[in-house]
């Protein structure tokens, strides 16, 4: 099954248990991946990025993934 909603930095902070202006320190700094879509100059990343992303950063491989 695949997960096609599209979050914002609200909601992938949301999903990780941090503060939005975190994720977005992730992305200034190349620890995001590319967002999938950009709207109105807004970035937004399918949730099965996300997931993906966080099952594979080093001190969460091991981490359930909701």
């Amino acid at each position: 099954m695949t997960d096609r909603r599209l979050w914002s930095y609200k909601e992938i902070a949301a999903h990780i248990r941090v503060q939005p202006d975190t994720v977005r320190s992730y992305r200034k700094h190349g620890l995001l991946p590319p967002p999938d879509h950009v709207e109105s100059g807004k970035p937004y990343w399918y949730a099965d990025t996300v997931r993906a992303w966080v099952a594979s950063r080093p001190r969460n491989r091991n981490r359930r993934v909701d």
